[in-house]
């Protein structure tokens, strides 16, 4: 009697009735797919135009194809040939310089614009307008009129400069001047949609933390230091973000205002690809494993930055 009464034991607690609160629903299958037949669409495109492409860009780099043609598997020679480059390491280099002074800067300034756009100022709808106009224009035109705006001879700004006795300096055909140049239009261009962003971030936090700061007597100062940048710590991380990856992809705008010069001082990695995939010699092999170098780079950086911010937040 006593092993049946044991034997009994966990059939009657499998079937004593689950707590309200803890009682698993089962849900039928077409419920259960319904999320999934949704982003099917989205997941599709992506696969489409962004996985298949990458890893067919990775295969090519696998190959050599001088001139476009006759494709013949070369192994890893092409990243061989490309880390050997001295051309590879100087856009690599300027790459760097450009992306770290990009974020920087595009981090420091949105936030001091956010910060001042986020003020009950006259004219703040105005102000905002104007920052962000730069964001939808064309990055040609963008490099065409800052073209015309540094051309040393006749340029609008060499123009006033040479007016007031202050000589003309050669913009774009110096070499520390001409990256100058880009990350300032750079800036320029990209900042009003990182305000954006801060912006959100800052009307988000709760007024709530302000005012009883203020009772407590806590200067502006203070407030900034201790509720706004470590409340907006999660859209900081977002901008650096966002504005890494441009950092690491910019060309169009660049091309247009200095075309990669003076002797290549503005070439970065992407007009490295450029040149290599469509300009004679064509070398669709070393432009891949370019693309497939400068992929890692920005994935292993973006990943590093996520984790040391989530280490950040749980601490």
């Amino acid at each position: 009697m006593t092993a049946v009464a044991g034997a009994q034991t966990p059939r009657t607690a499998d079937r004593a009735p689950h707590p309200p609160g803890r009682r698993r629903s089962v849900k039928p299958w077409n419920q259960r797919i319904a999320p999934y037949l949704f982003i099917l669409p989205n997941m599709l495109i992506f696969g489409v135009f962004v996985i298949y492409p990458a890893i067919n860009n990775f295969n090519i780099s696998l190959y050599d194809s001088r001139n476009g043609r006759d494709f013949t598997y070369a192994g890893g020679e092409n990243y061989q040939e490309l880390f050997g480059s001295d051309e590879f390491w100087a856009a690599a280099r300027h790459t760097v310089v450009f992306a770290v002074c990009f974020v920087a800067l595009t981090t420091v300034v949105s936030i001091g614009l956010a910060l001042l756009l986020n003020q009950k100022i006259k004219g703040r709808a105005f102000f905002r307008t104007v920052f962000f106009l730069p964001v939808v224009l064309s990055p040609v035109v963008v490099g065409l009129i800052w073209g015309w705006i540094f051309e040393r001879n006749n340029g609008l700004l060499n123009t006033l400069l040479g007016g007031a006795g202050l000589g003309r300096p050669g913009w774009l055909v110096d070499d520390t001047l001409a990256m100058g140049v880009v990350i300032f239009v750079g800036l320029w261009m990209h900042v009003g949609f990182y305000i954006l962003i801060i912006l959100a971030g800052l009307q988000g936090i709760d007024p709530n933390y302000y005012e009883a700061a203020r009772m407590d007597g806590a200067s502006a100062w203070q407030q900034l230091r201790h509720i706004t940048l470590p409340l907006l710590r999660p859209t900081t991380m977002v901008v650096v973000i966002l504005s890494m990856i441009a950092g690491f992809q910019a060309f169009d705008y660049i091309w247009t205002l200095t075309g990669g010069g003076p002797v290549g001082g503005t070439t970065l990695m992407i007009q490295y690809i450029y040149e290599n995939a469509f300009q004679s010699p064509i070398q669709y092999g070393l432009a891949s494993a370019a693309a497939v170098v400068l992929f890692c780079s920005v994935f292993a950086l973006t990943l590093l930055n996520y984790l040391y911010n989530q280490r950040k937040e749980s601490a």
